[in-house]
């Protein structure tokens, strides 16, 4: 997959998670921040990084770097949902996707629904199972993001055109 400039989209970022962190060493404590961030353009562009520092504000902005670094596409249908439903995993996380109808909004908890919003996702069904550690929970929604593909490509790699795809039937259609 080519890698997509971040100077080309307008980029919002979002902190998702915040880590105080502390090393106890002989002369005393030692304080980091570890910050997981987001970054999206909220029309189908969505990236995630973390970054690690001695400074909250050096943690977010090495985080927002990263993520910038990190970006993915993703399908979204004119009703602003994704194509087909689908799991994401990562480590011990799984996130279930399934497109909604519209006017339903984002319904999903954690990480996972900063990462749709910033996606441009604006109606999905998302349920988190498994474990709820927000680095695993963000992969793992980046993971079935990732995994998505859109009816075109899908012909495009059986061979068939686009317009002959069948449109199911109906009682009313039939």
């Amino acid at each position: 997959m080519a890698r997509l400039d971040p100077n080309a989209f307008e980029l919002e970022e979002q902190v998702v998670f915040i880590n105080r962190v502390s090393k106890v060493t002989k002369g005393g404590k030692n304080l980091s921040f570890s910050v997981l961030a987001a970054v999206g353009d909220r029309e189908g562009h969505v990236g995630v990084g973390k970054g690690k520092a001695q400074d909250v504000a050096d943690a977010i902005r090495k985080a927002a770097e990263a993520a910038k670094k990190a970006l993915i596409e993703v399908p979204i249908t004119e009703d602003g949902t994704i194509p087909h439903p689908v799991i994401g995993e990562f480590g011990a996380s799984k996130v279930l996707l399934r497109p909604a109808a519209p006017g339903t909004g984002v319904v999903a908890g954690g990480g996972a629904k900063i990462v749709l919003d910033l996606a441009g996702v604006r109606n999905v069904l998302a349920k988190c199972l498994g474990s709820s550690n927000p680095y695993n929970l963000v992969k793992a929604t980046l993971e079935g993001l990732k995994s998505l593909r859109t009816p075109q490509e899908v012909a495009r790699r059986r061979g068939v055109e686009v317009d002959r795809l069948s449109v199911p039937r109906t009682r009313a259609t039939a």
